[in-house]
């Protein structure tokens, strides 16, 4: 199968640059996936589809403010770091610029603090330990203090490339229920929902369950592959506990739908069910997971889907083609571009169902 069977057109003027004032004011492109049915709502208009016994399940991963800008401790020069996994103590994976000046034995410095003989140190320097492809690199941390206050003080969000806009606030990129932290990047789907839209939901009988994915490498590769089959898929960690799997369970056996709410618990879900030693049954589970869902695929927990709208050739895109088909995913595209629908991550939203 080829990726540029999933190429679209997409006018860079839709691409959302900032956030909404309102989470639950974006629109909403829904999807029937048995009919190819589509209809253009707002995204409040979604408790209309949910029913009392359904679960609806929510990536509570939250955002580290993982991206650093320093110097080169001997010449100056800038350098950018973005943090992707930690590997273990002060030890951490991460994407760096620019790559052809960060070799291995390289010193970055960030931030600064007056000595008392009016000298300058920085708060926090990392040496490159080990190099990898497209600007991947191990890094080892030193410091003072306490890491994750000081990656709060120094760090910025790790906004996608595409985004060209500063954001004012950095809980903007946060999830409401967003709660442990470890990702690279937001579980976009999830920006939608406020607390009292969850309370709404809840009140109507929908079960709320969370999972945790924590996102990292490959929201930011892209594709290199001509075929789909070839590609290498990065490997993220999640977790999935009793209380989600017997939710989830409960449901199944009533026969009521689990809605995934974006890519992100879509994948952990499917990889859950892999690992469960019982068919048909969800037991709770972590480790990491490198699950690649394209066309072919069959879904075994994840009855309908919350996402936004992805990058053309992108995993995510195959991910949603997988549940409701490349053709009619791709003329709801069409469909949202005409509509000039915002996408990407702080953009508009699709339910498929």
């Amino acid at each position: 199968m080829q990726v540029e069977l999933f190429d679209y057109e997409l006018p860079e003027s839709l691409i959302a640059q900032t956030p909404l004032k309102d989470r639950t004011s974006s629109r909403l492109l829904t999807l029937d996936k048995a009919r190819g049915n589509i209809k253009h709502q707002t995204f409040e208009d979604l408790i209309d589809y949910l029913e009392a016994g359904d679960v609806l399940v929510l990536n509570d991963t939250r955002v580290l403010p993982a991206r650093l800008f320093g110097v080169k401790a001997d010449t100056g020069a800038k350098a950018e770091v973005l943090l992707l996994k930690q590997l273990e103590g002060d030890r951490w994976e991460a994407l760096v610029r620019p790559g052809k000046r960060l070799r291995a034995g390289a010193v970055i410095a960030f931030g600064s603090e007056m000595n008392p003989d009016g000298s300058d140190s920085p708060l926090l320097t990392a040496t490159v330990e080990e190099e990898g492809t497209m600007g991947n690199r191990v890094l080892r941390f030193t410091y003072e203090g306490i890491f994750p206050e000081l990656l709060d003080r120094l760090g910025h969000m790790p906004l996608p490339p595409y985004i060209k806009e500063q954001l004012p606030e950095r809980e903007r990129y946060q999830t409401v229920y967003a709660k442990h932290e470890g990702s690279a990047a937001a579980p976009t789907a999830g920006l939608h929902f406020t607390k009292e839209y969850l309370d709404r939901l809840a009140a109507k009988g929908i079960q709320l369950a969370y999972v945790t994915l924590h996102v990292g490498l490959g929201t930011f590769r892209p594709v290199s592959v001509d075929n789909v089959e070839t590609h290498d898929m990065h490997e993220e960690y999640y977790e999935v506990g009793e209380e989600t799997a017997d939710a989830i369970n409960l449901a199944k056996a009533n026969g009521r739908k689990v809605i995934a709410v974006g890519t992100t618990s879509a994948r952990t879900l499917e990889t859950a069910a892999r690992e469960s030693k019982v068919q048909g049954e969800l037991q709770a589970c972590s480790g990491w997971t490198g699950i690649f869902i394209y066309p072919g695929y069959t879904f075994q927990i994840v009855d309908a889907l919350l996402t936004n709208f992805h990058l053309p050739k992108s995993t995510l895109l195959m991910l949603i083609s997988a549940l409701a088909g490349r053709e009619q995913i791709l003329a709801a595209y069409r469909e949202a571009v005409e509509q000039e629908y915002r996408f990407f991550s702080f953009g508009d939203a699709m339910f498929i169902y």
